[in-house]
């Protein structure tokens, strides 16, 4: 694997730092800032709002860029927004800040992933891609407790030039290590890259990763009373589990990658289907402080064996103009985040029992298999409509022309 994947998953490390790191610091930006919590938690809604609205905006207005030039001034902006997000002196101020710090997130997955497949091998792709999102789950096991710890011992703005430091990295990271010839400007231009939305078969793949992983936010949302309420752990406890789930999750972001390269609609079948069977097993493995735990690395793992080939999947779609539809893939992510947030949420309201937001998830992940098999049965008649008009053509065209091409 090329060492220039090295400096894509050191921004996706970064960016990953600085979008979960918020709900750790919200007390102390609370208390700060003279406001409430829940009020607070609206700074975590201005950084997703960030990521879904940049995402096609920025890989749409920087089409005529070269994808390095773009990945470098994605991150130029993930360091700006960071940096205004500790000097920020009130309320207002941070969260224009956090959605600024959100703009770049999407993009820069979105276009890195381009850069990161066009790199390597064809039968490597899916690997390539794991790698680069290496750097978000990774984040989720040291960079985001270590932020969170800096933050309390610190203050709570010396964790965002904390982040903004690891953005400074990333760029010199991305100058040097991606060769300008492996990251050219894209030539359909965004004429081009909006056609590609047009495609049934990309919105099929983007409607797989909202339904695929509003399955893992639905539940994932609600972990911590899942953890104290039904399995009985401290709340001290919760940030080590939530150390686990990062575990899971990095080990499934590499083999899913790996087993992508040998079978992209298998290994995204397999993933969601494991995922709907973690979440429903949820109520029975939460019974317990053992089950409970290895639930949630289980809950990492299945969810994302799905990334890379989601990711995969959507630019294959889009094989004429990838980068937009990459972008918009993951904004399609952040939808997820929001949308079964809410779901779960619902289930909890409706007194279902503090583990219903995994059943709820997990009927999510059966609705992700649906539009994933309707993808497949699309692709399978694209393709048979495929053969059976090069049949037709090959009937008609004169013995003759045969011979002579022959």
């Amino acid at each position: 694997m090329p060492l220039a994947l090295l400096a894509l998953a050191v921004g996706a490390f970064g960016i990953g730092t600085t979008e979960f790191v918020m709900m750790g610091l919200l007390p102390d930006v609370a208390d700060d800032l003279n406001i409430s919590i829940p009020t607070a938690g609206h700074l975590v809604s201005a950084y997703a709002l960030g990521v879904v609205i940049g995402a096609p905006l920025l890989a749409a207005a920087t089409t005529r860029m070269s994808r390095r030039s773009v990945l470098v001034a994605l991150m130029a902006l993930f360091v700006l927004g960071n940096a205004l997000s500790a000097v920020a002196p009130g309320e207002i101020s941070l969260l224009a800040a956090r959605f600024v710090s959100g703009l770049p997130h999407g993009a820069f997955f979105g276009v890195g992933a381009v850069v990161a497949t066009g790199m390597v091998a064809p039968e490597r792709k899916a690997r390539s891609v794991s790698l680069m999102f290496l750097g978000l789950t990774v984040a989720n096991i040291v960079g985001v407790p270590a932020a969170t710890a800096m933050g309390q011992a610190l203050g709570w703005r010396a964790t965002f030039l904390g982040v903004s430091a690891i953005g400074v990295a990333a760029i010199a990271a991305l100058v040097v290590l991606i060769p300008r010839e492996n990251a050219p400007a894209p030539t359909t231009g965004l004429r081009g890259e909006l056609a590609a939305l047009r495609s049934l078969p990309v919105w099929l793949a983007l409607g797989t990763t909202v339904a695929g992983f509003g399955a893992l936010f639905a539940a994932y949302s609600y972990i911590t009373p899942m953890l104290t309420d039904a399995a009985g752990f401290a709340d001290a406890s919760v940030t080590l589990l939530l150390a686990l789930f990062g575990v899971g999750a990095t080990a499934g972001n590499l083999l899913g990658g790996r087993l992508a390269d040998h079978s992209l609609r298998g290994t995204l079948f397999g993933g969601l289907a494991s995922l709907v069977v973690v979440l429903a097993l949820f109520p029975v493995l939460m019974r317990t402080p053992v089950t409970a735990a290895v639930s949630v690395a289980l809950l990492g793992m299945a969810a994302f064996i799905t990334g890379s080939p989601l990711q995969l999947m959507v630019m294959e779609k889009a094989t004429a103009a990838p980068s937009l539809a990459s972008s918009a893939n993951q904004a399609a992510f952040n939808l997820a985040n929001a949308g079964g947030a809410w779901i779960g949420g619902l289930a909890l309201a409706a007194g279902f029992g503090v583990t219903s937001p995994a059943l709820a998830g997990a009927g999510l992940a059966v609705l992700g298999l649906g539009v994933a098999g309707a993808a497949w049965a699309v692709d399978r008649r694209t393709a048979a409509t495929a053969t059976a008009r090069e049949r037709v053509v090959a009937a008609h065209v004169p013995e003759g022309v045969e011979r002579v091409r022959g």
